[in-house]
């Protein structure tokens, strides 16, 4: 079951900046066992980029050295989303 949630960053309608160091310590201070992180693409593009699979990886690495496991990262669009876990690509 969910036990937090947080917004880690507001961006404009191109980019935002996420700090993998606040994601683990936001993760570290619940306690957590795993995390999902989320996001938009204001576009509509359903398709991930290379700075969304390289923020990925960062997560996954950093939340690892902490024996907590990133889940998923979801892509959000007006007309759907795109999970990379259930797409293979975590």
């Amino acid at each position: 079951h969910i036990i937090s949630y947080s917004l880690v960053s507001i961006g404009g309608t191109t980019a935002t900046v996420v700090e993998p160091k606040m994601v683990c310590k936001m993760a570290l201070d619940c306690l957590a066992e795993s995390v999902i992180v989320s996001h938009n693409h204001p576009s509509g593009n359903l398709s991930i980029s290379a700075s969304d699979k390289n923020l990925t990886s960062k997560l996954k690495n950093g939340l690892s050295y902490f024996n907590i496991d990133l889940s998923d990262h979801i892509i959000v669009t007006e007309d759907g989303y795109y999970s990379m876990n259930a797409e293979g690509e975590l």
